[in-house]
């Protein structure tokens, strides 16, 4: 999954492969293997399973790795990865859903 950054579209490309569905459309049916997000209490979201790191404009980040910890506090110094810092900096989030200001 590829973020759009400043805004809240996604395109989605399969694992190892250039197949790419536009932000406009929906993802594929039936994806080859499940991808688990999980964000940690506090800490950072685990991402494991078959995916694709991207930046902006679409290139691959390499992984080496079938799980990865992604920065959540936003000061890691190896963004998009979590380096940790969020330990230090006294980081502060659910791993449950947060409710909206005011509702």
């Amino acid at each position: 999954m590829v973020c759009v950054p400043g805004s809240e579209r996604f395109s989605y490309r399969r694992a190892g492969s250039n197949e790419t569905v536009p932000p406009d459309q929906s993802p594929p049916a039936s994806p080859p293997a499940t991808t688990t997000i999980t964000p940690y209490p506090d800490g950072p979201y685990l991402v494991r399973g078959d995916f694709v790191v991207a930046d902006q404009e679409g290139n691959e980040l390499r992984t080496e790795r079938r799980t990865i910890a992604l920065c959540r506090c936003g000061k890691s110094r190896m963004r998009p990865l979590c380096d940790g810092t969020h330990k230090l900096i006294g980081f502060k989030a659910p791993s449950a859903r947060e409710s909206w200001p005011g509702a």
